[in-house]
């Protein structure tokens, strides 16, 4: 906070660190890499991650990679060097018991909304909470990302058009882009410089 950065530049920052100064001695512990920014973002640089760690580098770090994103069980189907493992649960009248035992696969569900209720969360909102995972996933069932990612992963040279140059307002607003020293500038600037981009966008 004291140096304007957000957790997620920090988590950014940690993570480019060992990326950049990885051994073939290397054990590396990722917990939870993108889980600070949106969805889709996140899933795209932790399986960037796990893709760079299988097939970009020859030093092979021994590698823990915690993770809720459930799209990445499929790297283990295209990579051999990937397994995937969860801590097994038991569901008993209606109840989550954790068993602490861990067992090879992945896992299809992250408990949330459990574990909410286990810290004491207002029945309403648990219960609201409950409603509402069922809608998301309904959506979710027609349209997984699944094929997508596996889609975008065999295309590795896949670029898409922002911008049209032709545009004298597309063009403005890219310039401006680029212009920005993003690491330089406090949580409050960016939200500012953002707000001026939208307003060029608007008019």
């Amino acid at each position: 906070i004291s140096s304007g950065e957000s957790t997620f530049m920090v988590e950014m920052n940690e993570t480019s660190s060992i990326m950049n100064n990885i051994s073939s001695r290397s054990l590396l512990l990722l917990d939870e890499i993108g889980r600070g920014t949106s969805t889709y973002d996140g899933i795209s640089i932790a399986w960037s991650i796990a893709e760079f760690l299988h097939n970009g580098t020859d030093l092979k770090p021994k590698t823990l990679f915690a993770t809720h994103y459930h799209e990445l069980n499929e790297l283990s189907k295209k990579y051999p060097r990937i397994r995937n493992y969860h801590i097994s649960t038991r569901e008993v009248n209606n109840e989550v018991v954790f068993l602490r035992k861990l067992t090879e696969g992945g896992s299809k569900h992250s408990f949330g909304i459990h574990v909410a209720k286990m810290a004491g969360m207002p029945a309403k909102i648990v219960n609201r909470a409950q409603v509402l995972l069922k809608e998301l996933e309904k959506k979710t069932i027609d349209n997984t990302i699944n094929g997508t990612l596996n889609d975008i992963a065999a295309q590795p040279q896949l670029q898409l058009n922002m911008f049209e140059l032709e545009n004298k307002k597309s063009m403005e607003l890219l310039q401006q882009i680029e212009d920005m020293d993003i690491n330089s500038m406090t949580p409050i600037e960016c939200m500012m410089k953002l707000a001026e981009l939208k307003k060029i966008a608007e008019d």
